[in-house]
């Protein structure tokens, strides 16, 4: 298992040009361009993996036989604020094997300006292995596990893969919510969304989801190309962090600080030459409390345009969870709400308050809420697991 450990140190703490390459305004560090590090990081990994530790150039895709792509990526978890002043060291390894795919982990560590090391970042990606010429599962290389350790981070690994396929059984895609979440949207629209040509006292703060969606276009340049020819994913998590990051500030109006990527699904491969759309819309939003702040779930979704017809596909989908730094003014200020409007004539209730079915707006309120309420547990048991 540890023959396919890989880092990658940043010497922030030595180097004044690296740190200013990576400075954001605020005078932290860019956050995006860590994930591509972290995604190029996974996919080394990954082929460290198949390859053997001791071959240090791919080489052809073809005279391999195979190649390595992201599927998705589970969770990029902040756990302590980054220091700019100390290196860091981003590093992880294979610590599960399917039949054709990989469970990689992921870790971002402030080292260095004799302190004690400091985890930063917990993460985990998942790869899948490809035939190169037909395109179809490949078979990767077992594990070899031998140590107590080993055999953690495999059951780890395992149990990520379980709890992935129970997510997307339980996905809204497939099935309704429950009646608990039925019983939660119907009250908060009796609350929040009913008055909207003549908004009552409870409304002051409402923002209509669809109000809240932006979008960018660009054109995919060679520069980012992966080694399949196709743009690298670690610029599409960059290009849609920055998008989700502009979109939360605007809506909690004011900084906010990064909890975590809550998950991403690479559905199809980004061409270079094409053009790629960007919308970034708030799906979720908390009330906030002394306790805890105003957070907010934000989803990008990247489609690829094709420019002689106009019809677009979907690429790739991001959730972010972001949340805002409190001050002084926010105690007197409206906390802000984002309201599915599509969810009124679009709603069926059946007998026990089961819902029947909900509009596309109201089922991304109720992922973004389910999402919020998974991070809020993790980040608790992390909590009480350092006191």
């Amino acid at each position: 298992m540890y023959d396919s450990y890989t880092e990658l140190i940043l010497p922030f703490g030595s180097s004044v040009q690296l740190l200013e390459e990576y400075t954001n305004a605020h005078g932290g560090i860019r956050t995006g361009k860590l994930m591509e590090h972290l995604d190029s990081l996974a996919g080394s990994i990954a082929y460290k993996h198949m390859l053997g530790p001791t071959v240090e150039t791919l080489g052809r895709i073809h005279e391999r036989g195979f190649y390595i792509v992201t599927a998705s990526v589970d969770r990029l978890d902040i756990l302590t604020n980054l220091d700019p002043s100390r290196d860091l060291r981003l590093s992880g390894q294979v610590i599960y094997t399917g039949r054709s795919s990989m469970e990689v982990a992921v870790k971002m560590e402030s080292i260095g300006g004799h302190q004690p090391e400091v985890t930063v970042l917990l993460g985990r990606f998942s790869m899948v292995c490809r035939d190169a010429n037909t395109h179809k599962a490949r078979q990767v290389n077992t594990l070899s596990i031998s140590t107590p350790e080993e055999h953690a981070l495999y059951s780890l690994g395992e149990g990520i893969k379980r709890r992935r396929l129970s997510v997307a059984e339980r996905s809204l895609d497939r099935v309704p919510p429950t009646s608990a979440e039925a019983k939660e949207l119907h009250s908060f629209y009796l609350t929040h969304g009913q008055h909207e040509e003549h908004p009552t006292k409870q409304d002051a703060g409402r923002v209509w989801m669809g109000d809240t969606s932006i979008e960018k276009c660009m054109l995919m340049f060679p520069q980012e190309r992966n080694v399949h020819q196709k743009v690298f994913g670690g610029y599409l998590m960059r290009l849609a962090y920055e998008l989700g990051f502009t979109n939360g500030s605007m809506f909690v109006r004011g900084p906010m600080h990064f909890l975590s990527l809550d998950s991403i699904s690479f559905a199809q491969p980004v061409p270079i030459g094409s053009i790629l759309r960007l919308t970034s819309t708030i799906l979720h939003s908390t009330t906030p409390s002394p306790e805890h702040p105003l957070t907010v779930h934000v989803g990008v979704t990247a489609n690829v345009v094709d420019v002689k017809t106009g019809a677009e596909h979907t690429t790739n989908e991001f959730r972010f969870t972001w949340c805002k730094d409190t001050t002084e003014e926010d105690a007197q200020a409206i906390a802000r709400k984002v309201v599915p409007r599509t969810y009124k004539g679009m709603s069926c209730f059946l007998a026990r308050a089961s819902l029947y079915h909900v509009s596309t707006e109201a089922m991304l309120w109720l992922e973004g809420k389910r999402a919020l309420e998974l991070g809020d547990q993790i980040r608790g048991i992390r909590h009480h697991a350092t006191i």
